[in-house]
């Protein structure tokens, strides 16, 4: 399996139908091989309902015991997942899937590759109310100040890994809630991955679920554990091999 294309979903039966069609079709003409796989993450509607009877053919459901959080569905994802390179995405496609093309070009030199709506604004096609992007910026200030410097925007829906990567950093993640992208990028900095910030074509959905003032102030304190959770890190384990490659178009 070359690619595993994740999409972590809580509640997303108005969309996930639409967005499992636009996989499919994205992905069928592709030369490489490739899975899609939706982690529920304990859905109180028909998510996962929906999800399974399009399962085959590439689609792929992985049930959550019960609602556990956005960042422990990516890390069942990444590490269930089967392909060489692993992708993530928000269910809701705010990231065109077509970047999907990009960001495997560039996953061929980088271990860990991330997309970003701050290096070049012109790429935000749709913007979020400005008061979620001014809260955004201050997040990121945060971030750069106490986790992880020099990345620009830690918080996009869109990430991608070698599978090496993926399952080094994944299997060492803690956090369940938003702030697991700033503790995967932490520990793929403390085991010296060589990380990629590139710009993407992004949409807001003003469907979006997360709540600019509660989910703010639980990142924010999720965001203050990062370095507790670690320490004492050791990056010994887990050797990475050379740089994985996908297979000749």
């Amino acid at each position: 399996m070359d690619l595993s294309f994740i999409i972590p979903a809580y509640n997303e039966a108005a969309r996930i139908e639409q967005s499992l069609a636009q996989a499919r079709e994205y992905f069928a003409p592709q030369a490489y091989t490739w899975e899609v796989v939706v982690v529920d993450d304990g859905s109180s509607d028909d998510t996962a309902a929906i999800v399974e009877r399009h399962s085959g053919d590439g689609i792929r459901l992985l049930r959550q015991p019960h609602n556990m959080g956005k960042g422990a569905a990516v890390r069942r994802g990444m590490l269930e997942g089967r392909g060489t390179f692993r992708i993530f995405s928000d269910a809701d496609f705010s990231t065109p899937i077509r970047e999907t093309e990009r960001m495997l070009k560039e996953l061929q030199h980088h271990d860990v590759v991330i997309g970003s709506r701050a290096i070049d604004s012109s790429y935000i096609k749709k913007h979020q109310p400005w008061y979620r992007e001014t809260m955004g910026r201050i997040f990121n200030l945060f971030v750069r100040m106490i986790a992880v410097s020099g990345i620009h925007d830690t918080q996009c829906g869109f990430k991608g890994f070698t599978a090496a990567a993926a399952e080094a950093v994944f299997s060492r993640t803690k956090i369940d809630g938003f702030s697991f992208d700033v503790e995967a990028l932490y520990i793929a900095r403390r085991l010296g991955l060589s990380i990629l910030e590139m710009p993407v074509e992004w949409f807001n959905d003003e469907r979006s679920t997360l709540n600019p003032v509660s989910d703010s102030i639980k990142m924010f304190r999720e965001l203050l554990r990062v370095r507790a959770l670690h320490r004492g890190f050791d990056p010994s384990p887990r050797p990475l091999g050379q740089q994985d490659k996908l297979p000749a178009a």
